[in-house]
């Protein structure tokens, strides 16, 4: 069997702008990075201002399992299928990020013969979007140690310096830090730590921003500290945005490639969905719904994360509407949320199937309460036996939610013709009345525990009085009409990445909280969720080089 990459290799790839023209997007706006990626223009954006926009097709999961789920895979082969039934269609998904690419996940590309490629530059380097990211972000840190050092005119309270460093990378060493050490010279000694870069406020911002001018505008609302008086500190303070939006002015525009099929897809922004929103940016995906008639785009991780975030946050902020939402599910991975051994997964057992099916379950009901109707995607693998692929139709249609199988990875997009032709019946239909879960107008602490108690179950939310107290001081700021984003491990409904299923009556503890005022939303991060991811014993990153004709190698 061949691996990701030695099928991605076979592509016959087309000249981006063969790719572009499919879009009908003039070859002249198209700002190409060798043969087969390009950025859209900013202008060219602009100017399809007033167009109509196609319909948004949102595909999420179930919680993943280390079974697989393939989201990104079933992104790309519905994508695919939807050309190959004869529409104009179009995929938006994130960048990947390095540090996962190194450590466990693998790569943000698909799988099989649903790929976008190159799929060896978006996993590695790309366009250079994550490294302006992490530019622009560390340009702002260099920006506030250098204001303290040359007299501190704006009485920032070096104890209360919120803005961290990022690198895209897993590092748990760089976690918490000292810095500044070594005499006068160097600084003021404190305390601080790096995130990684898909978490950084600034790769929020350029996700949610809607231009250039508007990216410039959130970069100048970041707070980065707070004086003694606990008054804020802003990007805009410190004459920083800017330079950011310098480093940032080519990272905003959306990169083009292509399918294996040869298919158009944006690539843009990369934030997790555990520990921030989750979704592809804004740009990318506003360009894509006045090009395609259908757009397909994910969010990270499982819908309780990743459509929880785009439907609360992405979509409000973006005035976005989705006509659809495809929940993607593997029969081995609701053997595992069944209780089965990951060793045992190739045994047929139904009963686990029905009992795992109680994951999928929960997340077709939390889509409904968006009023965006859904279809499940099982994504099949060779050991799915005819019974366990039935109990997931039989489940699924007692909720009234349809389930189809789709052989995507194995035979690209003549294995999504059917999920294809079934989401597009289901957009004729009509039906969607989409709207978030809570509305602007509740305070921080009650959008907590609506996401809390209506998407995760839990039956209670902990948090300390310094933390209510934080919460309440951003309300009298201004802040209250903020969306929230939850930080949280992707394994389960509950803060324990061992508890799989579909739980309910636990408690949500939030650790902290921190306010992206730049992106937009509050952060609540709860249990032991990291902002800074740790490598795995085996990395990833071991097992990954070049063959003797200098080829990238181990890459998935």
């Amino acid at each position: 069997m061949q691996s990701d990459i030695e099928i991605a290799r076979q592509a016959v790839k087309r000249p981006i702008q063969e790719i572009g023209a499919r879009l009908d997007i003039p070859p002249g706006d198209l700002l190409p990075f060798g043969h087969d990626k390009a950025k859209l223009s900013a202008e060219f954006i602009k100017s399809l201002a007033d167009r109509g926009d196609g319909n948004l097709i949102l595909v999420t999961a179930i919680n993943p399992t280390p079974a697989g789920e393939g989201k990104t895979t079933t992104t790309v082969g519905l994508g695919d299928g939807l050309n190959r039934i004869g529409k104009r269609a179009a995929i938006c998904i994130r960048e990947a990020s390095l540090g996962p690419c190194f450590g466990m996940k693998g790569g943000a590309a698909g799988g099989g013969k649903a790929q976008v490629v190159p799929m060896e530059d978006m996993n590695l380097h790309f366009t250079g979007d994550f490294h302006a990211i992490t530019s622009a972000h560390n340009l702002l840190s260099a920006l506030i140690d250098n204001h303290v050092y040359w007299g501190n005119s704006l009485g920032i309270d070096v104890r209360r310096i919120a803005w961290r460093r990022v690198v895209d990378m897993n590092d748990r060493a760089l976690r918490q830090i000292t810095c500044s050490l070594g005499g006068v010279a160097n600084g003021f000694p404190r305390e601080a730590g790096f995130d990684i870069t898909v978490a950084s406020e600034v790769m929020a911002i350029l996700c949610l921003a809607s231009d250039l001018d508007d990216l410039q505008r959130r970069l100048g609302d970041i707070i980065v500290a707070y004086r003694r008086d606990r008054s804020p500190v802003y990007c805009r303070d410190l004459n920083a945005q800017g330079a950011m939006t310098v480093l940032l002015q080519q990272a905003v525009q959306p990169n083009l490639v292509q399918t294996l099929e040869n298919n158009p897809a944006f690539v843009h922004g990369g934030p997790f969905a555990n520990i921030a929103h989750g979704c592809n940016s804004v740009i990318a995906t506003r360009a894509a719904l006045k090009l395609a008639d259908y757009v397909v785009t994910e969010a990270g991780f499982g819908a309780d994360l990743g459509a929880e975030k785009f439907l609360n946050i992405k979509c409000r902020q973006a005035g976005l509407s989705p006509k659809a939402v495809v929940i993607v599910a593997t029969v081995r991975a609701l053997k595992m949320n069944g209780g089965v051994a990951r060793a045992d997964l190739g045994t047929e057992d139904v009963d686990a199937v029905r009992r795992g099916c109680d994951n999928l379950g929960r997340h077709i009901e939390n889509i409904a309460k968006f009023g965006v109707p859904s279809i499940v995607a099982i994504n099949h693998f060779v050991t799915d036996t005819d019974a366990e692929v039935q109990a997931v139709r039989d489940y699924s249609a007692a909720l009234g939610a349809e389930a189809v199988l789709c052989r995507h990875w194995e035979l690209g997009s003549e294995g999504t013709e059917e999920l294809a032709r079934r989401v597009v019946a289901m957009i004729d239909r009509g039906g969607a009345d989409y709207a978030p879960i809570y509305s602007s107008g509740l305070g921080l602490m009650e959008k907590i525990e609506t996401v809390a108690k209506e998407i995760y179950r839990a039956g209670e939310v902990t948090a300390g009085d310094r933390i209510r107290d934080q919460l309440k001081q951003w309300e009298d700021a201004g802040y209250g009409e903020l969306p929230v984003c939850m930080a949280k491990t992707q394994y389960s409904f509950t803060t324990d990445p061992n508890r799989r299923g579909a739980p309910s009556g636990h408690v949500i503890p939030v650790r902290e909280v921190r306010l992206s005022a730049g992106a937009g939303f509050v952060v609540a991060i709860c249990g032991e969720i990291m902002t800074m991811p740790g490598l795995p014993r085996v990395p990833a990153a071991e097992a990954i080089g070049l063959n003797p004709d200098g080829e990238v190698e181990g890459l998935f």
